[in-house]
């Protein structure tokens, strides 16, 4: 299958680990030898209004598991801070 690079970043990229939206792809990594990609960004999580936004999320290319019509499939596993539960409030009365 043949694609340009605007026709990937005009899909919107979905975590199967999790059903995740990670957005839009931002940028690529090539290898210049061998003239492929190797991995695609997608922009990391916002702070209010986009400002003050986390690191891109770099997604290795062996890690996209289907392009479609209007979606590319990855499997990416969710980064730690994003899998611990929230501490817990302690209650205390007196």
């Amino acid at each position: 299958m043949a694609c340009n690079t605007n026709a990937l970043s005009g899909k919107i990229v979905i975590n199967i680990c999790d059903a995740r939206k990670l957005g839009h792809i931002i940028n690529y990594e090539i290898d210049l030898c061998d003239g492929r990609i190797t991995a695609v960004f997608v922009p990391g999580e916002g702070g209010f209004l986009g400002l003050s936004r986390r690191n891109d999320i770099r997604i290795p290319w062996d890690r996209i598991k289907k392009i479609g019509e209007d979606a590319i499939l990855v499997d990416v596993p969710p980064r730690p801070a994003e899998c611990a539960h929230p501490p817990q409030k302690k209650h205390i009365f007196h």
